[in-house]
């Protein structure tokens, strides 16, 4: 009899032998009221693998990844690229000396952005130095940090994540600019056409082969660099005075003049930098497919922030030694567009920078993709989700398949059912503000693990991150949930909607309160209505995948 069968024999033989095992301290990790997780010797030391020099292992993690260990250092390198470099760069400098008014405010607030950046990034390295046999990133962290009440933060960030998993922006996104570059005619429908075949051909491409996914997103990943490079290279000419632009340096000759005092406007630009580097923990979704997992992360994804840093710094300077100031702000084009036509000509924006960007979008798209599959496949291994072995199982080829589907399911819905304009820009500003709550709750999440550890007498993380990091990064989190409630220099229907600007907001605190209350129905009124309470019971697939599934225990009173 297999390890399965004994588990399912077990499950499925009625209350009184699931009681008898609950009632084994031999085979019990831990027990509540409403909560038992059950296992068995074998199969707890088969899945705690890494992870078993750790007292606070749980047997969740899995020895063998399932997955495959294809992630070397140049792909978390390529990870974190991909993710970090979509669109931002080549339209965030002009919109934020927009918001700020001056050159010398927007260059500050790149600066502060990546300090911000390297602090968030020093936080994920500690989580990942205490889990690393844990892909999935925040499902993980946050499992860990909040355990009581028993699974409220996991069934909350389960359904918020599944529920906004979708990618449409970067699917249209990557439509939009590849009609450009062909010179295809635009229409709604086209747009929605190529967005969906792309997104459709993403998914194939995770879901056949997890190796050559990894390759084809590394190949895009090194490409959006020598485009970054290419830019960066123009810029510093441009600095240099080799190009035909003239007084390159005059928009720095008074860098704060016309600085704004708005603490509307600040906030609005803050965001957008932030949201600039979005991506540099991308690597820790995939952290059980790499060898040698904390290392790795911590020197070279380090790496591929600094270098992406250094790049969108030039970048910008570039930008605003090439582009007279005012013309910046009174121009509707990107900025990288007029950057493009000031030293290269007209030709240069209307065919080479469309591509450009295209490039740039499928790639992020690709490596979003990849990445959030990991995250969906892990909640799905906590069993808070139905059928949890659909989202766990890699068969056949070895692929997270159940969590892609699932994603490219939601991605077409977005991306065909709402109306172009205000329902679109609506349901894309949704996924930001859950994930700002769970950002938070992170960061207060890992000075709780501290503490019980040092309760517990157990040792420091492999890789402690300073206080003052986490304090900072904690209260620009913090600041990324006020912000958003400021009001826009418009008012209040001057956001990206022609409804209340902060709309989105409200929505995403009421999903949180509706998972809020699912869980109360689901662990404390149901259980008592039922007299049974809810056990853990790990399995283990063909595959080698190992998930949780939880099942009902009658009470024996």
């Amino acid at each position: 009899m297999s390890i399965i069968d004994g588990i399912e024999t077990r499950r499925d033989s009625g209350a009184s032998s699931a009681s008898a095992a609950s009632s084994s301290s031999k085979n019990s990790i831990s027990k509540s009221p409403i909560f038992t997780t059950e296992t068995t010797p074998l199969v707890r030391g088969i899945v705690e693998g890494r992870n078993t020099h750790d007292p606070e292992a749980d047997g969740k993690s899995e020895s063998v990844s399932p997955l495959g260990r294809h992630v070397g250092p140049l792909t978390v390198v390529a990870l974190n690229f991909s993710q970090m470099i979509g669109t931002g760069i080549f339209v965030a400098p002009g919109t934020i000396l927009n918001s700020v008014g001056s050159i010398g405010a927007s260059l500050v607030l790149w600066m502060f952005g990546i300090i911000v950046s390297f602090c968030g990034f020093s936080l994920y390295t500690e989580f990942a130095s205490l889990y690393p046999s844990r892909s999935g990133g925040e499902v993980v962290y946050l499992e860990k940090a909040y355990p009581r009440p028993k699974f409220m933060v996991p069934v909350t960030f389960a359904i918020c994540t599944v529920l906004l998993s979708y990618s449409a922006s970067n699917a249209i996104v990557f439509a939009q600019y590849f009609m450009v570059s062909l010179n295809i005619k635009h229409t709604d429908g086209m747009e929605q056409f190529v967005a969906v075949a792309t997104s459709v051909a993403v998914c194939i491409i995770a879901i056949v082969d997890t190796k050559w996914s990894m390759r084809l997103q590394s190949v895009i990943a090194y490409i959006k660099v020598g485009i970054l490079i290419f830019v960066a290279t123009t810029g510093l000419a441009v600095i240099s005075g080799v190009t035909k632009i003239e007084k390159p340096l005059d928009n720095f000759k008074n860098p704060f003049s016309g600085t704004s005092t708005s603490p509307n406007v600040w906030a609005a630009a803050l965001v957008k930098v932030i949201f600039s580097f979005a991506g540099w923990n991308n690597a820790n979704n995939v952290l059980n497919e790499i060898p040698n997992p904390v290392k790795t992360v911590k020197i070279y994804g380090s790496i591929a922030l600094a270098l992406v840093s250094v790049l969108y710094m030039v970048c910008a300077v570039g930008y605003f030694a090439a582009i007279p100031k005012q013309e910046i702000k009174d121009s509707k084009l990107l900025t990288a567009a007029l950057f493009f036509t000031k030293v290269y000509g007209d030709e240069s924006t209307t065919r080479i920078l469309p591509s450009l960007i295209a490039i740039s979008s499928f790639g992020n798209l690709l490596s979003v993709t990849i990445g959030h599959s990991r995250v969906v496949r892990e909640v799905g291994r906590q069993g808070v989700l139905p059928y949890p072995a659909f989202w766990t199982n890699t068969w056949p080829f070895g692929t997270p398949a159940g969590p892609l589907l699932v994603k490219l399911l939601l991605t077409i819905i977005v991306i065909m059912v709402p109306p172009p304009g205000d329902a679109f820009n609506f349901v894309i500003d949704l996924q930001s503000y859950p994930s700002n709550v769970f950002l938070v709750l992170l960061v207060i999440g890992l000075f709780l693990i501290r503490k019980r550890r040092r309760t517990r007498g157990l040792p420091s993380a492999p890789f402690e991150a300073w206080d003052c990091v986490l304090y900072l990064y904690l209260g620009v989190s913090l600041f990324l949930l006020v912000a958003p409630w400021i009001p826009p220099p418009g008012g209040k229907y001057g956001g990206d909607v022609s409804f209340f600007y902060a709309t989105y907001c409200i929505v995403g605190i009421a999903i949180l309160a509706v998972c809020g209350l699912y869980y109360f129905w689901w662990a404390v009124i149901w259980p008592k209505l039922g007299n049974f309470k809810h056990v853990e019971v790990l399995e283990r697939l063909p595959d080698g995948s190992v998930f949780t599934r939880i099942v009902r225990q009658k009470n024996s009173f």
